[in-house]
């Protein structure tokens, strides 16, 4: 039998025995932002005297008093490194902003999820993009007879309308709600050959009861996946929503999220967002570029999916 030998005392034993464990090696250097002061008082959100009156009042129910909104927790973000990219985006499109279409899943009077969803549309409208929040309550229960109700031609127009979409759902039974997966299932998995969502960038969130889960996002990332949309890496996941918010009566307007981790990671997923959907702009305005030189006759024209599905190549392949 043989004895194991004692490690070695002195230098040697200072070695890691498992190396580099995270892979930190590999990793590329990281990218350091300075944050430009010229931004941090800046909002490019629709002022109320230039955005459409019916809108506003249908579909931005987060909006809250001016007072409010001048003096809250989104108003003292730092944001100037994405808030420069949704500036030149605005510009590059002639005025036409980003359009970010919010969906929750629970119609309870003081519903978790619809408060996340309108602190992530308060973030993003301050960002400059052009947010509305659809309200479930009335949507009737997926069938086969009902595509003319009113909630349900409301959903796919806004659908249609949308360069992005954010979904927000509570966890129950251990999964998404039943009235979040109703508003999914209303929306057409194909027109034609083109799914509806196809190419639109996605940020998903979920608000727990308990403890901190991910059964949600995770289904919610499987749906997006299989509506052909471009999920963001991050997401968003609050444990114990009811402690989370502060009273409906605070000062600061209230039901608005408190401070934490999970604050934070909301914001960096509304900042994710624009970043993504920048992204796929830019990469859209090349190949704009090579179809005036002629270069690509097989593309068809951004009529498919909104701004964010500006090309589509179409490819004939032999069986």
């Amino acid at each position: 039998m043989v004895t194991p030998q004692r490690p070695a005392i002195g230098a040697e034993a200072l070695t890691p025995v498992n190396g580099d464990l995270n892979n930190t090696s590999a990793a590329r250097q990281a990218v350091q932002l300075e944050s430009d002061p010229a931004y941090y008082d800046r909002s490019l959100a629709i002022p109320a005297e230039e955005d459409d009156p019916t809108v506003r009042e249908l579909y931005r129910p987060f909006l809250q008093d001016e007072d409010v909104t001048k003096s809250d927790w989104i108003s003292r973000l730092e944001l100037s490194t994405v808030m420069k990219m949704s500036e030149a985006d605005i510009a590059r499109n002639g005025g036409d902003r980003l359009k970010i279409l919010i969906l929750y899943g629970s119609m309870r009077s003081r519903s978790y999820s619809q408060l996340t969803a309108f602190e992530a549309a308060r973030i993003l409208f301050r960002l400059g993009c052009d947010v509305r929040v659809y309200n479930p309550s009335g949507l009737p229960v997926k069938d086969d007879v009902q595509q003319d109700h009113h909630k349900v031609q409301e959903l796919r127009s806004l659908s249609r309308w949308s360069d992005g979409h954010v979904w927000v759902s509570p966890e129950q039974h251990g999964n998404l709600t039943a009235v979040f997966k109703n508003q999914i299932d209303w929306i057409p998995l194909s027109t034609g050959s083109v799914r509806p969502t196809q190419g639109r960038t996605l940020a998903i969130a979920q608000v727990c009861g308990g403890s901190q889960s991910f059964n949600t996002v995770n289904s919610l990332r499987i749906l997006g996946r299989w509506m052909r949309m471009f999920t963001i890496p991050n997401q968003s996941s609050i444990p114990m929503a009811y402690t989370q918010f502060t009273d409906v009566n605070a000062a600061d307007g209230g039901s608005r999220l408190m401070p934490s981790g999970n604050r934070d990671r909301l914001v960096d997923c509304m900042e994710e967002l624009i970043q993504r959907e920048n992204g796929k702009e830019e990469q859209s305005a090349e190949g704009s570029a090579m179809t005036k030189a002629g270069t690509d006759p097989g593309i068809r024209p951004d009529s498919i999916g909104g701004r964010c599905m500006k090309r589509l190549i179409i490819v004939n392949c032999p069986n």
